[in-house]
């Protein structure tokens, strides 16, 4: 992926690592689109930038995605990378009937509407140069958190979706997937501060060097994730899922 003079789209661009990644790129010489249901969000993010621009985006409904993407490339019809970055995480108890309300909601959210947003601008990006997908998944994909099953279920989707996309496309499409620790967001009810995660600036810091970098990786890793990606690999799986889970419950207080 080139580092400068594309037209990006961020999905979940209005907070956390979205907003985030949004302004860096801007900074980094991108025209960037933030999309996302909340247009205060969105237009905050962009205060102050021109060549960064907010559209309101339904990622639940596939009807909004279709209405999204035609609004899109009236108005940016030179847009290149599309950055899957919304996502919800919400904490389950599996062990007993319980509504399923949260879990279908995470499904749509987090696997429908990457699968259905790709489906939508496909072709378009194909016809580009320069064009790339980049899915953010999760170090969760790759090593379990008990209390957030259907969201690891959902990134691991997502991850091996972005496998056979890389394959499929070939060299028409870059496809990249960036799969993030535990780091310091909204993402769940007191996350922003909460202690052993990632403070959002130095998480990325670290992304930025590693999209710097030519080629890009096909994996963007930063160093604190490596200890979940590379555990299955490197023997050490079961404990792996005992101090993750001793972690984050540690973390929460609970």
């Amino acid at each position: 992926m080139k580092p400068s003079g594309n037209t990006i789209l961020i999905t979940g661009g209005g907070s956390g690592i979205g907003e985030a990644l949004a302004q860096r790129f801007h900074d980094a010489g991108n025209t960037v689109i933030v999309a996302g249901r909340r247009l205060d969000a969105l237009e905050k993010a962009c205060a102050g930038r021109a060549n960064m621009h907010a559209i309101t985006l339904d990622v639940e409904s596939a009807a909004g995605i279709a209405d999204f993407t035609r609004r899109l490339l009236a108005e940016h019809p030179t847009v290149n990378v599309l950055i899957n970055n919304a996502g919800i995480m919400r904490f389950e108890d599996v062990s007993t009937k319980r509504d399923l309300a949260d879990a279908e909601a995470t499904i749509t959210t987090n696997l429908l509407g990457p699968i259905r947003l790709i489906d939508a601008l496909i072709d378009h990006l194909k016809a580009q140069s320069d064009a790339a997908i980049v899915n953010v998944t999760s170090g969760l994909a790759f090593v379990p958190l008990a209390t957030t099953p259907t969201y690891n279920a959902t990134k691991a989707a997502i991850h091996s979706y972005t496998v056979a996309l890389r394959h499929v496309l070939g060299n028409r499409v870059e496809v990249i997937e960036m799969a993030p620790p535990a780091v310091q967001t909204g993402l769940t009810p007191g996350q922003e501060t909460r202690p052993g995660y990632q403070p959002l600036g130095d998480f990325t810091d670290e992304v930025m060097a590693l999209f710097q970098q030519q080629p890009t990786p096909r994996e963007v890793l930063v160093d604190r994730v490596h200890f979940l990606r590379f555990a299955e690999a490197q023997g050490r799986y079961d404990e792996t899922v005992v101090q993750l889970n001793e972690f984050a419950a540690k973390a929460r207080g609970v």
